[in-house]
This record gives C-alpha cells, structure tokens and sequence, in this order.
C-alpha cells in the first residue's frame, strides 16, 4: 500500500532553510508520509526541483522580497503564480491527499481551494505569524490593505479543516478570530532540532575582545535590528566599552541599509554582518557568543510570535536580552533580561550589565537550555504535529 501524500506550500522561505518547515516534512516523512514541498528560488536555494533526503522540493520564481507595498503586492503575486503552476504538478505526480499551507501571507488558499472543493483534499493551516499584526507592525497603519488582509486570514481559516499555532497566543487567535473548535487547533512550537555536544567554539569571531553578542534571525523592519546596531553604537560609543563585539547573522529586505547605517555610525570594527551564513558557522557562533538579542520590539504582533532565534539562543545554553513581549517571555522564563520599554540605549544598558555579571549569565544559559530539554523540546511538537494530521485525514 502507498503512503499517503502530502503537500506543504511555503513562501517566504526555501526548504530545507526554512528550519520550521524543514523539521516538520522529516518528521512527516518518519510518520510514513511522501511529503511534497512548493517553496521559493531564494537565499541560494535556485533549483527548480530536487529530492532532498527522500522530500519532494518544487521551487518558483519570485520576486524580491517585500520592502514596500509595492514591493509587498508584486511578492506575493509572483509567489501565488508560482505555487499555482506547481501545485498542479505536484497532484499530477505525487496525488496528494492533504495541503498544508505555512503563511505568511494568508493568501495561500487560493492554492487550496480547487483542490478541496474538486478532489476532497484536507486542508492544514500552520499559522507561523497573524497576518493581520504582521502587516500593521510592517507599515504602522491599517486603511483599506489591512481590512484585506483580515479577510484573506478569514478565507484561510474557512478553508483550513485543522490549524497548527506556534503558541498560546496564536492557539488563541485561531480559536476566538478563526473560529474553530479546541480539537481543530494544536500547538506545534518552532523548537530547533540541534545537535550541540559535538559543535566547537571559533574565538576568532571575538575580533579579540573580551565579549561577544550574537543575533540570529531575518532582518526585516518589524524585526527591530536597528535597535540592536543602535545599542551597540550606545555600547561603543557613549559607554565607551571597547571590548564588546556584535555577530549579526541573517538576512532580508532591511540587510543593505543597516550596512550603511553602521558605516554611517564607524562600527564597521565593532559590528560584523556577514548576511547568511551556513549552520556550520552559525552553530558555531552560537556555541561562542556570551549572550544573545531578540531585538523584536513590544507591539501586538511580536507578542504573538514565539521567535526561533530565542529558543536557538537556549538550546545552545546562552542568556539573552530581549524587549519585554509576551511569547518570548513565556519561552525564555528566567533565561532572559527583559527590557521594558522599546529604547536601544535601553537594550545596550541591559547588555553591558549582563556581560558583566557572569554567574548571572551562567545561571540563565542553565535554565534556558533546561527548559528546552524538559518542556520546548521538538519531539513534544512531533506529537501534536503528527496528531493533528490524524485528525484532519479522518475528518
């Protein structure tokens, strides 16, 4: 008897680097399903097909990503164009039986609909940001836009027979917004799935100085980098802390202009941004820094997401700084500094003094590595990721 297929579209990232997604076809395809994946030609992921450790990837051309609202519209219509085309390959190849759609944007039920209302396929809605806060956290306005994007969440919603949170926060949204019942929502957390004991440190990324501090992550303008190139420039130059370099890895839209920002600011020694990097490098600063940042300012958006690079920062056992919003709190307990208010001078106070306070560092990187180890492990979200497609196939 075949296993059944499966189908994951995702957009704004390329598989295997989208690490949610990456993690989540394996542990399909270790449940016994074929598991078929539509995503972009991004980030130095270009070819148009490939069959990656027994995973199906379909890749699209898309336009650059998002850095207006031209930029935003013209994304997403070449990515809808995109996942259109391939998705109609991938039923002739591969007959798949569920479409598990990953947003942002909430616009991927387009893709879905024909094959519910035509072939019965179940349809899966893995909520990785509210939309609706995403987009009013990237333009800080609403208007006429925003009112369409809640009506594309409300399509996505009717069309979806089980949704997939990535917390509290969002299981919330999706009951009380989205309208669905308590047995329709489970909670699949972003928990990495890293081998840490066999990683070394490389303490030339210390430039010679006494402390590093890391980042990890996209770098977009909800993402709040710019408070963290700000920080360190309050680091540097008003605290006058010459032994304190910044690793800022990733990638996005905003990339090219924090560069210049920090040249225009002369913390070209001070703070490296290498763009993306390979996990080889990345683990390995990981196991380096002395602290991580989650510069995610406070609004309504951010304290619905449950950042990747927080609970990165953990199971690689380092405390980290963070603004003070709800799901990262909830995620990092005590394994965190909690900055109240949305100020990098703030952020770089709050820095300094941890780096100077070692057994404070050392006793948070414990119990943030603790946590996921007991209660954020990915091997919990296996469960109800695995449940949940249960439930959608004998819906």
């Amino acid at each position: 008897m075949s296993k059944p297929a499966i189908l994951i579209v995702v957009e704004n990232l390329p598989v295997p680097l989208d690490r949610r997604v990456w993690q989540e076809s394996c542990a399909l395809r270790d449940a016994g399903y074929e598991v078929v994946v539509i995503c972009p030609k991004m980030r130095g992921y270009h070819a148009a097909y490939e069959c990656l450790d027994g995973i199906h990837i379909y890749r699209h051309w898309i336009s650059d990503e998002a850095g207006g609202l031209v930029g935003f519209l013209g994304e997403y219509a070449s990515a809808l164009i995109g996942e259109t085309r391939l998705a109609w390959k991938a039923w002739r190849r591969h007959r798949f039986q569920v479409i598990h759609l990953c947003n942002p944007p909430d616009l991927l039920f387009a893709v879905a609909w024909p094959f519910k209302l035509l072939f019965g396929t179940r349809v899966i809605y893995d909520i990785h940001d509210v939309w609706p806060e995403f987009y009013e956290a990237k333009f800080q306005r609403r208007g006429l836009f925003y009112w369409a994007v809640r009506l594309a969440e409300r399509l996505t919603y009717a069309c979806a027979d089980v949704a997939l949170a990535t917390n509290r926060s969002v299981q919330e949204v999706a009951l009380t917004r989205g309208r669905l019942s308590p047995w329709e929502v489970f909670i699949v957390r972003t928990a990495p799935k890293i081998s840490t004991g066999n990683v070394a440190p490389n303490p030339a990324l210390r430039k010679g100085r006494r402390h590093l501090v890391g980042y990890v992550g996209v770098m977009g303008n909800a993402d709040g980098v710019i408070h963290l190139i700000e920080a360190a420039r309050h680091v540097v130059q008003t605290l006058g802390r010459t032994d304190v370099q910044f690793l800022l890895m990733g990638t996005g839209p905003e990339h090219e202009r924090l560069v210049h920002q920090r040249d225009a600011w002369g913390l070209q020694a001070f703070v490296d941004l290498p763009g993306r990097v390979t996990n080889e490098f990345l683990f390995s600063a990981l196991q380096t820094i002395d602290l991580g940042v989650a510069c995610d300012p406070s609004n309504e958006y951010n304290d619905h997401c449950t950042m990747n690079k927080t609970l990165e920062y953990m199971a690689f056992g380092k405390p980290q700084v963070m603004f003070d919003v709800r799901e990262g709190r909830y995620s990092a307990g005590d394994a965190a500094l909690y900055v109240p208010e949305n100020s990098s001078a703030a952020l770089g106070e709050a820095i300094v003094r941890l780096l100077d306070d070692p057994a404070a560092r050392e006793r948070m990187g414990a119990v943030g590595l603790d946590r996921m180890r007991t209660e954020l492990n990915w091997e919990r979200s296996v469960e109800q990721l695995t449940r949940a497609y249960r439930v959608a196939l004998d819906s």
